[in-house]
């Protein structure tokens, strides 16, 4: 009873399963999209400051040394949840304050310590940036990154 795989049945097997892995396909994606418009984002604080400060991000090239919840380089310390790391859930205004504190003390100077180079932003650019993490720190990452420091 050894049956043989003819081109036809090749071909029907072929075409069956691309179309059944695109249909797949489709549905994750559908699905991911819906989760990320309802769950996962929080759209509703989604301000122009906040726009404003992924723009200071993405115009300093922060995500060429920080990662931004696991996603850019390991060089330094993750940002995604470093809003929450400096207390900005019990004291906002701390937060912010330590945020712009730490950005105008760079470069330390600290021996062999990697250096933050400065930056020279102005305080409303500081304050963008700092309403940016503020926002990335409430999206719903499913306990991502694993530990508190990143």
């Amino acid at each position: 009873m050894a049956e043989r795989l003819t081109k036809t049945g090749a071909r029907n097997v072929f075409y069956g399963g691309s179309i059944f892995f695109f249909a797949i396909f489709v549905g994750l994606t559908a699905h991911s999209h819906y989760y990320m418009k309802t769950e996962s984002t929080d759209e509703t604080t989604l301000t122009d400051s906040v726009a404003r400060g992924k723009h200071v991000w993405e115009k300093n090239s922060c995500i060429n040394c920080h990662t931004l919840l696991g996603e850019g380089a390991y060089f330094a310390p993750e940002l995604g949840n470093v809003w929450k790391r400096w207390g900005g859930a019990s004291d906002p205004e701390g937060a912010r304050e330590t945020l712009k504190s730490w950005m105008a003390a760079q470069p330390s100077g600290a021996e062999g310590r990697r250096q933050m180079p400065q930056f020279n932003l102005t305080e409303q650019e500081l304050n963008d940036l700092a309403d940016f993490l503020e926002w990335t720190s409430r999206i719903k990452t499913q306990n991502w990154p694993p530990n508190e420091a990143g």
